[in-house]
């Protein structure tokens, strides 16, 4: 179970901030966000060296687009294609609103079911396929969301949601431009506790097992309102240990 938060400021000089983390079989392979891909030279994503698509990435136009599973469908399923697809054929497009238009045209019935946030600096979209054919695409207003294996901001179903959506409303909105912008945020995703009463490791941001399965990376994103000015994209690996950030280009 993946975790997206996204915040939304319409008419800041940061309009879009994004932290993730990125929960996976620990032993299924991949490479760091990168120019992965000769056909695609405008796209900075992270590798899925099984199946060759992505959970996360951007391309020039400052579209971001990030993957989750749903509920009980982790790993991939015979017939079906791979989710990380997805992400890469979002950034083809040079909009979100472009690409949430494109996502909802995919036959459902080619995927394991999922979540997919869509970003820019104008606009931003929850796409939802939760089985069969149909998949929607929903815009996210302004203001804090967070997105796992449930639907959007779904505090009843998602213990994660539940514990943690209030602690980053309450947080310090992240600054990309101060020494020290992103710590609270920093903070957050990197947290195992739980709600009291909670035993299921899901229900922590960062999420540690027994059983072959937990966060393996973690990002934080910003987009710029300025078309000009580049994105700040900066990226750790959490296992099997956990390493500093990286800023991404």
């Amino acid at each position: 179970m993946c975790t997206v938060i996204l915040l939304r400021r319409p008419g800041h000089a940061w309009p879009a901030i994004i932290g993730a983390n990125r929960d996976e079989a620990v032993n299924r392979p991949w490479q760091p966000p990168a120019r992965h891909w000769p056909d695609r030279p405008g796209v900075v994503a992270g590798l899925d060296e099984e199946a060759g698509g992505s959970w996360m990435g951007i391309n020039e136009a400052g579209v971001t687009a990030a993957i989750l599973n749903r509920r009980g469908s982790l790993g991939p399923a015979r017939g079906k294609r791979t989710r990380g697809a997805l992400v890469l054929e979002a950034l083809d497009h040079g909009t979100a609103r472009a690409a949430a238009a494109a996502m909802t045209q995919v036959d459902g019935r080619d995927y394991r079911s999922f979540n997919m946030l869509l970003a820019d600096r104008e606009d931003a979209f929850w796409v939802r396929h939760a089985g069969g054919r149909g998949v929607s695409a929903q815009p996210v207003g302004a203001g804090l969301s967070m997105l796992t294996a449930w639907d959007l901001n779904d505090r009843v179903n998602s213990e994660r949601t539940d514990f943690y959506l209030p602690r980053f409303e309450a947080a310090r909105a992240p600054d990309p431009e101060a020494a020290g912008g992103w710590a609270d945020w920093e903070r957050l995703l990197a947290s195992e506790e739980t709600a009291p009463g909670v035993l299921d490791p899901n229900g922590a941001m960062h999420i540690r097992t027994g059983w072959g399965f937990g966060t393996v990376s973690r990002a934080l994103l910003a987009l710029p309102a300025d078309a000009d000015a580049a994105p700040v994209w900066r990226f750790a690996r959490t296992w099997p240990e956990i390493g500093g950030y990286v800023e991404l280009h």
